[in-house]
């Protein structure tokens, strides 16, 4: 079949692997002009992600590549801790930059995919004999499928679905991040930084002891800007964290010159149905939830899923996405419920903040904690679709 992929981050490559292999006509578009460099690590828990890494024949790369996690430090102002939580907190089993993990999943698939950059959606339109496509540069085309791996701002969904059947939910928080200069000799733990309602953090890079990178969280209700407009998202940041004591002015200092930002809401998106005829929506498009929900995770995990399935039909894609669904909407589900880390890295008030603190240098709670991701990580049942002529196998 000839199918469209839209979007280039983790989903998106990570799918047109699998139907690259399986043989069929891939081409991934990205309204980026490249592969994007900003954003936070991510981690991977559990062994029905690695398993599915392992068998995309990217797990050695990347556990090349990995962070190892570091250790968070939260202190006060003149920098004394008041709580540190271990590098397995946020590490996981194995973690890496986004950026990392996009690039090599990009690597991995180029040689089975067509990739676009530069260029979006406009228009889809879909008819019994395909799915034509119109795209920002004036390119049409007609796809047998259409998959939206495009992210919490899907512009599948916004195209392909009617507004009744998306509920996106804001859960209070914003998220940024950048990369800047290591002037401050940032080393070993992650130090993070609280005031109510507001986090400002700063770590070094593992691999680059003359980098850091930074993660600023804040409660606020919707706010109105254009997400292309990077300077405009800097402007939020330095009206939001101004005036603040600790290390944030040198960092807000380092925020113009930033070449690359992370910058998003903190919300959820949940659809009723995940396809609807020859369109269906995989990741974040579908069932993301920004921070905290083990979205890359089991991003990777449905892109191995929905290939898997669309092979076991043999060309009967209807009964694909069905199975797609049914096999992962419960374990998304819970997932995405799980996620509360606006509230968790940026407590609304001193008390929070301090309950926080206490509660998890109790190690009893802390365990418990850890204890409850590994379970989330382990609620897929992951299916072995290792018959269908060696490409579902590892590699």
């Amino acid at each position: 079949m000839k199918i469209l992929v839209s979007g280039a981050s983790v989903a998106g490559p990570s799918v047109a692997l699998w139907l690259g292999r399986a043989g069929h006509d891939v081409t991934v578009v990205e309204i980026a002009p490249a592969l994007r460099k900003g954003g936070y690590a991510v981690d991977f828990r559990g062994e029905v992600f690695t398993t599915v890494l392992a068998r995309m024949g990217v797990l050695d790369d990347l556990r090349a590549l990995q962070t190892g996690g570091n250790a968070m430090r939260f202190v006060d102002t003149n920098g004394r801790k008041l709580m540190r939580l271990p590098a397995e907190f946020a590490g996981g089993e194995l973690e890496v930059l986004r950026a990392d993990l996009s690039r090599v999943l990009y690597e991995h698939s180029r040689a089975r995919a067509t990739y676009r950059f530069g260029d979006s959606i406009a228009a889809l339109r879909e008819h019994p004999g395909g799915v034509d496509v119109r795209f920002e540069s004036g390119l049409e085309e007609t796809y047998d499928l259409v998959v939206g791996a495009d992210g919490m701002h899907s512009v599948v969904r916004r195209l392909a679905w009617p507004k009744e059947q998306v509920l996106e939910r804001h859960l209070d928080y914003y998220v940024g991040g950048w990369e800047l200069p290591n002037t401050l000799g940032i080393s070993g733990d992650t130090l993070m930084y609280n005031v109510p309602g507001k986090l400002a953090s700063v770590g070094g890079d593992a691999r680059d002891p003359g980098l850091a990178q930074t993660l600023f969280v804040f409660k606020s209700p919707v706010l109105q800007y254009d997400r292309r407009d990077v300077d405009q998202q800097k402007a939020i940041l330095r009206e939001q964290f101004s005036g603040l004591g600790w290390h944030v002015p040198t960092l807000l200092e380092a925020l113009p010159a930033a070449t690359e930002l992370y910058f998003d809401s903190i919300s959820r998106v949940r659809v009723d149905r995940w396809s609807t005829g020859r369109i269906v929506l995989l990741g974040d498009a579908g069932y993301g939830a920004t921070f905290g929900a083990l979205g890359t995770g089991t991003a990777v995990v449905g892109a191995y899923v929905l290939a898997g399935e669309l092979e076991q039909a043999r060309g009967d894609f209807r009964a694909a996405f069905e199975r797609y669904e049914a096999r992962l909407r419960k374990s998304v589900s819970t997932t995405q419920d799980g996620s509360r880390a606006g509230a968790f890295m940026a407590p609304a008030t001193r008390f929070g903040i301090v309950a926080r603190n206490r509660i998890l240098d109790i190690p009893f709670f802390l365990n418990q904690m850890l204890r409850t991701a590994r379970n989330m990580s382990e609620l897929v049942d992951l299916p072995d679709y290792s018959g269908q002529q060696g490409q579902f196998a590892e590699e």
